[in-house]
């Protein structure tokens, strides 16, 4: 399988080195060429395949022969056999036809572990073969950190760089950082918001000269297509379990960099049966803004009680984009210039296009603790606050009760205590292999928000080795 940008100017990649590069060379970033597509007699056919099994069959063809086959299956068995639950993703349900897909089972609690967990050893698989070594330079909202951490920490062959913004991730999510012990980590707590260190990795990438050519700059974050990759499988999985390919489905998914919505697109364009995509968001609305409003205009940064979605620019928006306007690479380098510095309004009939499959909604701090309360003195179940706003988008925008509604349980609530008990309720205790948390030693530096300090911090722990 070949994979070429969203922007049209960098060369067509395979997996391999779409795996190691990220960010395309023209700016934009790596999609399939072509996508499978499955018959519902096929993806019926799947219907009792254990988790790790379905995403083999989900996954393999994205590779292309990269990895033998042997070799992908142990790694997916591997990755998911570390996870809390045999079930993997379970599904809890908090009404008729309503559910939430529990995928906070893993090492760091959050649904980034499905796909950090993989890339992990993808990376280390690869680089070995090729006998290289990488540099990774990420930044987090509070989950991929840790879940990039933990599924790297391992590898002799990458020294990884994870920028937060300084105390703007809960305490729960610095820590399940900051505590993590190895030579090749370094945390990086950044005097600004998480676009700006967003806005700091892309510009590594854009340029690497600081690395003296002596490595290779790897992206973690959902700019990567394995994260997205992974991140298809479990739409099948809830679907299976609940029907499918029989009837539809629809999902809510809390949104920040609109991967992991774009993952559940990219199953639809598949041959999985999905009747709505919602888009749930906090204060930080733009894509809700673009949907409903046809409006996409940068707003100042809002911190919020979900931290995870507090962004301002969607990478991810660009890859739904490119579709949008025909795999147009030219034609969509040009709106990403303009929707970079003024407030674009999208083609009508293309918008309409976007309407068709997604929905959105935006919930304020205040509404996401009535929600996390009012579930709770319903059903018993505790929602977290990134979790709670898309079960109130989803009560929001349903558009067919008849349909199975499954919103996306994206971490646990244990990791965000300050909304949990402005909702007037108690957060539960850290699981067994977390209990001591707070004991752990921690380990970050505080940088200035400021691109040569990052760089020169970069060097300076790469090459005194």
């Amino acid at each position: 399988m070949k994979y070429i940008s969203t922007r049209g100017q960098a060369p067509a990649l395979e997996f391999e080195d779409v795996l190691l590069t990220g960010l395309a060379s023209d700016g934009g970033l790596y999609v399939p060429e072509t996508l499978p597509h499955y018959s519902l007699e096929t993806i019926r056919s799947w219907r009792d395949l254990p988790y790790d099994q379905l995403a083999f069959k989900i996954i393999q063809p994205f590779i292309g022969g990269a990895i033998d086959d042997a070799t992908l299956q142990t790694m997916l068995t591997e990755t998911y056999a570390g996870f809390g639950h045999k079930a993997v993703a379970p599904l809890a349900q908090l009404d008729h036809n309503e559910y939430v897909l529990e995928l906070f089972q893993g090492p760091t609690l959050a649904f980034k572990d499905f796909a950090l967990q993989l890339l992990g050893r993808l990376l280390d698989h690869v680089l070995t073969k090729r006998n290289e070594k990488a540099v990774i330079i990420g930044a987090t909202s509070g989950d991929t950190g840790s879940a990039a951490i933990e599924g790297c920490k391992h590898s002799d062959h990458l020294d990884i760089f994870i920028m937060h913004p300084n105390n703007r991730v809960s305490e729960v999510q610095r820590k399940q950082m900051t505590t993590i012990k190895g030579d090749n980590v370094f945390n990086l707590a950044v005097e600004g918001n998480f676009d700006d260190c967003q806005s700091m990795v892309k510009a590594c990438f854009a340029d690497q000269a600081f690395l003296k050519g002596e490595r290779r700059l790897v992206a973690v974050n959902s700019i990567n297509w394995a994260r997205i990759m992974a991140q298809v499988v479990y739409y099948f999985y809830a679907s299976l379990n609940l029907g499918g390919p029989d009837r539809e489905m629809a999902f809510s998914v809390p949104t920040g960099n609109f991967g992991d919505i774009f993952a559940g697109y990219l199953a639809k364009k598949m041959g999985l049966p999905v009747k709505q995509l919602i888009v749930a968001t906090n204060q930080n609305d733009i894509l809700h803004r673009t949907i409903s409003q046809n409006k996409y205009e940068k707003l100042p940064l809002a911190h919020t009680l979900s931290p995870s979605m507090d962004i301002v620019v969607s990478s991810n928006f660009e890859r739904l984009l490119f579709d949008v306007y025909g795999r147009e690479g030219s034609a969509l380098a040009n709106l990403m210039d303009k929707m970079n510095v003024e407030t674009v309004e999208l083609d009508l009939e293309k918008m309409a296009s976007v309407r068709e499959t997604f929905d959105s909604h935006a919930v304020n701090d205040s509404t996401t603790c009535d929600t996390i309360k009012e579930v709770y003195d319903d059903t018993g179940y505790l929602l977290d606050p990134h979790t709670a706003i898309g079960v109130k988008a989803a009560r929001e925008c349903r558009r067919d009760a008849n349909v199975p509604m499954i919103t996306l349980g994206t971490a646990h609530p244990v990791k965000f205590t300050e909304a949990i008990e402005k909702a007037g309720l108690e957060t539960p205790a850290l699981p067994h292999h977390l209990s001591d948390l707070f004991e752990r030693e921690e380990r970050y530096d505080v940088i200035a928000n400021e691109l040569h300090a990052l760089q020169a911090y970069v060097v300076k722990h790469v090459f005194s080795e």
